[in-house]
């Protein structure tokens, strides 16, 4: 017997994890984890193979440097403004636009969506694997608004001629041909250009929004950028249809291709059409320039200016070349950007500066005679015109060869190429992912199970709270076989008992009874009678067991003993004998019998039993009936030991009126089972009615790798073998 510790009612919490235990728990919980993880990896597999196959198709796309021209090279020094290339960035967001996949989604009519009518989730990869091959392909498909929320399918008829038929909510309400075009009174128009399929098979078809369309290409399309400032794009798609796959991704390609050189041209054409409005007004104006000229020479006999006036009107000539081309500049450049631009502000800079320069030739010129004045005004006017209208025709020229030649700053490397295998699922992953899924879940919960669980799993818990461990009785897996029975209401024939200790009297369960045996001898020495009474904080825990197996063990030593069911609401201790509960203890205390008629022999020797009896509407005041105290009274005369089975103390409070007529007490605690908690409120519970609890029945013990109380001393028993 264990020594009684000091009382105390707090008991020890440590913050501290006990890794030991949580790996042993892991390996008590062995077969759940192997059982859930094959679980898992069956059902990866499962999934693997019924999974849809998607596959892939890439182009690449490489974005060159524009070639220098069109309004580019008109600008000159300001060109590079004008020719900073986009970044793939804004590229990317091009090709996802609405402008270059809505042609996609006009081509291959995306707003139709068909889905063949397996059944759902595991019907399509069934059929895959069966090697089914249901296949349909609707260029058109246009239902008028007022059935948009029904529900429409295409009914293979006959897949050698082609007919099927459109079907609407299960009614039929046209039949049509393969490469023929269906129209229906009522807005019905329908083009079905391929249909593989059984008779009687149906293709549910529904439609959605152009937006919706883009939006769903969009969403297994990617773009982006090989290597870092490469300007090659990689377009990848995926898809179920290998073939489809292929061709989508071609059209976003070729559409792209197509807005790009286009665009190209458009910028061409603006600057053609800008210089050819300009050009009729700087002819006019040459020849009004040179008409003036030519007059006065003639009235002033043809001047020539000397050297220095010549200097002269050569630089002011340069200069107003230059001030007409910032001014083409401006105009361009003022459609793109505001004054506060820095590339505006440099131009109007530079302007500012030829400005001066020209001020500054014109106060030179003041010091020339009043006839060079003027022919020097005059020629440089006729000189400076010419130099813009020979530019302008040069341009002109320039922008018209760009035009027929535009051929679009963007080449395409690749064109869409589909992969050889699916790109999913990946079956290997889905299996080892499944099978680390299946087992983490297991851990988790094994481990959240055991940080939660707060039942006792060894007598030194108990022992915290200043109660002795009288005895630890380890698990009976014949005990839990009869129990079984009990549970399942396949109730023993009378005359037939299921009793441990007559059925298997070496279990390892009835040797710890028979260390208890020993150990109450002693105590009970000093107490006030024979009387045991064994109950406990909740149902469930083998209070009936240990009772029933202790008074067996007990009667074996030549003890004459009396066992009382004191359970009258679902005492079932007459099972354990073969006995019968009538004349019980509810009898006796109601004085429906005598006590010679309610005790009953038992086939164990030295061993009586007292039934509970019929089940009563107050089974507390017949305890409290002064007939109990009598016969409580007359067994502790006539029996070595009477033991009394009880109902849980947190139920009820029959054991605390059976527990003042009683000498001792004990309390039985199962394993894994009770909380330190409800053992420590049990015995509060007897201590408030001046009962006071010997000690603690440790039962049904595991032998547990989280637990490091094992009963590897109990590993000796009686041999089978005889010599």
């Amino acid at each position: 017997m264990t020594i009684k510790q000091p009382f105390s009612s707090q008991i020890e919490k440590s913050d501290e994890i006990d890794l030991g235990k949580l790996f042993g728990s892991l390996i008590d919980a062995k077969w759940l984890i192997v059982i859930s993880t094959a679980i898992s990896l069956v059902g990866g597999v499962a999934f693997a193979l019924i999974s849809t196959p998607i596959y892939k198709a890439d182009a690449l796309i490489q974005i060159e440097e524009k070639s220098s021209g069109g309004i580019s090279s008109m600008l000159g020094d300001m060109g590079e403004v004008f020719s900073k290339e986009s970044s793939s960035t804004t590229e990317v967001e091009i090709i996802k636009s609405r402008m270059i996949l809505g042609d996609t989604v006009d081509k291959f009519n995306l707003t139709t969506i068909v889905s063949p009518g397996y059944f759902p989730i595991i019907g399509k990869g069934i059929a895959r694997l069966r090697g089914d091959n249901n296949s349909i392909q609707i260029d058109r498909f246009q239902v008028p608004e007022k059935y948009n929320n029904d529900k429409h399918s295409i009914r293979t008829l006959s897949e050698s001629t082609g007919v099927y038929a459109l079907v609407r909510d299960d009614v039929i309400v046209s039949e049509g041909r393969v490469g023929e075009l269906l129209v229906v009174d009522g807005g019905y128009k329908i083009f079905v250009s391929e249909l593989h399929a059984r008779e009687g098979f149906d293709f549910y078809v529904d439609t959605i929004s152009r937006f919706e369309a883009i939006e769903k290409l969009k969403g297994f399309l990617s773009v982006f950028e090989q290597g870092k400032k490469t300007g090659i794009l990689k377009l990848s798609y995926e898809g179920e249809d290998s073939k489809k796959v292929e061709e989508i991704l071609n059209s976003v390609v070729q559409n792209y291709f197509l807005q790009n050189v286009k665009r190209n041209s458009a910028e061409a054409e603006n600057s053609l059409v800008f210089l050819q409005g300009h050009l009729p007004g700087v002819k006019n104006k040459l020849t009004e320039y040179e008409d003036v000229l030519n007059n006065f020479r003639q009235e002033n006999e043809s001047i020539d200016l000397g050297l220095e006036a010549q200097s002269t009107l050569k630089v002011m000539v340069g200069l107003e070349a230059q001030l007409n081309d910032l001014t083409f500049k401006e105009s361009e450049i003022s459609q793109r950007f505001t004054k506060d631009h820095p590339a505006y502000k440099s131009l109007l800079d530079k302007r500012e500066t030829l400005l001066k320069e020209k001020e500054r030739l014109n106060k030179q010129v003041q010091k020339l005679p009043k006839t060079q004045r003027e022919v020097l005004r005059m020629t440089r006017d006729v000189e400076v015109n010419q130099q813009i209208y020979i530019q302008l025709l040069n341009k002109v020229q320039e922008l018209s060869i760009i035009k027929a030649g535009t051929i679009g700053n963007v080449r395409i490397l690749d064109y869409a190429q589909i992969y050889t295998k699916p790109v999913k699922p990946k079956k290997l992953i889905i299996v080892l992912m499944a099978s680390v899924i299946g087992f983490m879940l297991s851990v988790i919960y094994v481990l959240i199970r055991v940080t939660l669980h707060k039942g006792v799993e060894s007598p030194e818990q108990i022992e915290q709270i200043g109660l002795a461990v009288y005895a630890a009785v380890p698990k009976s897996d014949l005990q839990m076989e009869l129990t079984n029975r009990f549970k399942s209401k396949r109730r023993l024939s009378e005359g037939t008992q299921a009793l441990l200790a007559e059925s298997n009297p070496a279990d390892l369960s009835i040797e710890a009874l028979r260390g208890l045996r020993t150990s109450l001898h002693f105590a009970m020495l000093e107490a006030k009678n024979n009387i045991l009474m064994i109950s406990g904080p909740a149902p469930g825990i083998g209070k009936s067991f240990i009772s029933t197996n202790f008074a067996a063990v007990a009667a074996k030593t030549g003890q004459k003993v009396l066992l009382i069911d004191a359970d009258m609401r679902k005492g079932y201790l007459q099972q354990s004998f073969g006995l019968k509960w009538d004349n019980g203890l509810s009898d006796l205390l109601s004085n429906k019998c005598e006590f010679s008629q309610s005790i009953k022999s038992t086939p164990v020797k030295n061993l009586e039993v007292i039934t509970r009896g019929q089940v009563p509407p107050n089974p507390s005041e017949l305890l409290m009936h002064p007939r109990f105290a009598e016969l409580i009274e007359w067994a502790s005369k006539e029996y070595d030991l009477v033991i009394v089975d009880t109902p849980p103390v947190l139920a009820v409070t029959d054991p605390s009126i059976v527990g003042a007529f009683a000498g001792t007490t004990l309390m039985v605690a199962r394993f894994g089972q009770n909380t330190i908690k409800e053992i420590e409120i049990a015995r509060n519970r007897f201590e408030q009615s001046g009962i006071e609890v010997k000690g603690v029945i440790f039962n049904a013990i595991e032998k547990k790798a989280s637990s490091s109380y094992g009963y590897g001393y109990y590993n000796y028993a009686y041999s089978s073998d005889k010599k």
